[in-house]
């Protein structure tokens, strides 16, 4: 996402099943606007998690987590990440934190963190190991699994609450509400074609992020209209007779070269549309940019309006700003606004393993996927 005047506008007009206990991502906004500590919220796990000061050393056991907070420009306080965040830049200068068949709990401790932040899917199959972390006084937060954007904002607001980093948060989390409001906006009078997200043999059914983003850039999701939920294993007969005349897919990734794929509409109109799958699969801030790969494939003219929508907004904020910045009689700071240029990313990352940390989107159940599939820029805010 390349948006970060859009925040302004909106600040001024004011597979693993879901783990138990409450999840409150999004609970940071009852103490958000003090951003002090000590800070405490319940986890999806049902513990109350208290981090005491503002934490200077985190470990993030995802991609989507590192991914939130490079997007919160918060990479500086990272010093532990899994091997699936190596996408990011300067994440190599971080301690990798993986080992075999889940995170090492020594590298987690050597990296002496203040804070461990935990996906579902990551605390679904190596549970023992995060309590080994948390049995040693640290404070370890684990999210619940994500079902929409609208989860991925609040995680996204969750995350800077934790880390103190309240005010990017907030506006990240912003970001991403605008923009899912104004691609539904205008789609809303659009024909939504039949989509269907394909990766390995699995698709995203109802209650997913994937399926989420579909939906926000314009698809209707076939696997959920056939009654598939969460990620699961999608057969030939299936796709023959949804006939999907778009199908998503991960970077990397191809559908079948079979009689029953080829016969769809999507393969033989060729509209097997390819998004990062740094951004398809993790529930976190460039999603959103998933989303506009997607809608600019499906709808070209709408995005256009989106873009053009986008353009004003971010108009609409620096007039704002200097109108602001005019009354309190600070000088505006200048900010270089990038073309945004929604584009695949050709170049798959490392095939998820069992080794890993965690499995981006699709918890326990892509992690065996994976065993099986061997052949398997935005600007920081």
């Amino acid at each position: 996402m390349r948006r970060s005047t859009l925040t302004l506008v909106t600040l001024l007009l004011v597979v693993a099943a879901p783990l138990a206990g409450a999840t409150t991502v999004g609970a940071a906004s009852a103490q958000a606007d003090s951003c002090t500590f000590p800070y405490s919220a319940t986890d999806a796990t049902g513990t109350e998690v208290t981090v005491d000061s503002d934490p200077e050393r985190v470990v993030t056991l995802s991609p989507s987590a590192a991914q939130t907070m490079w997007e919160l420009g918060a990479s500086d306080e990272v010093v532990g990440v899994s091997q699936y965040a190596a996408y990011l830049d300067g994440a190599d200068e971080k301690a990798n934190v993986s080992g075999g068949g889940g995170p090492s709990v020594e590298r987690v401790l050597a990296a002496n963190p203040d804070l461990v932040l935990v996906p579902n899917s990551t605390y679904g199959f190596a549970r023992d190991r995060v309590e080994q972390i948390r049995a040693q006084g640290v404070p370890v937060f684990v999210f619940g699994a994500g079902t929409s954007l609208s989860f991925v904002a609040d995680k996204t607001e969750q995350i800077g609450r934790l880390t103190g980093n309240c005010e990017a948060g907030r506006e990240s989390a912003a970001e991403i509400r605008t923009s899912v409001d104004q691609m539904r906006e205008v789609l809303a009078d659009e024909e939504k074609p039949v989509g269907l997200n394909y990766f390995y043999g699995y698709t995203s059914g109802a209650n997913t992020f994937i399926g989420d983003v579909m939906t926000t850039g314009g698809l209707r999701n076939g696997a959920a209209e056939a009654n598939i939920t969460g990620f699961a294993q999608v057969n030939t007969e299936t796709v023959v007779e949804m006939n999907p005349e778009y199908v998503v897919v991960p970077s990397g990734a191809s559908v079948p070269s079979t009689a029953a794929w080829n016969s769809t509409t999507a393969v033989q109109e060729g509209n097997v549309v390819a998004v990062n799958e740094n951004y398809l699969q993790q529930p976190a801030p460039r999603s959103v940019d998933a989303a506009e790969t997607i809608m600019q494939a499906v709808h070209p003219e709408a995005f256009e309006e989106y873009r053009a929508m986008q353009t004003q907004s971010n108009a609409t904020a620096t007039a704002a700003e200097t109108e602001m910045a005019t009354t309190t009689g600070d000088a505006p700071e200048t900010t270089a606004q990038a073309t945004t240029t929604v584009a695949v990313d050709d170049t798959p990352a490392a095939s998820q393993t069992a080794t890993g940390t965690s499995t981006p989107g699709f918890g326990v159940l892509l992690t065996f996927v994976s065993l099986l599939a061997t052949a398997l820029l935005a600007t920081r805010r």
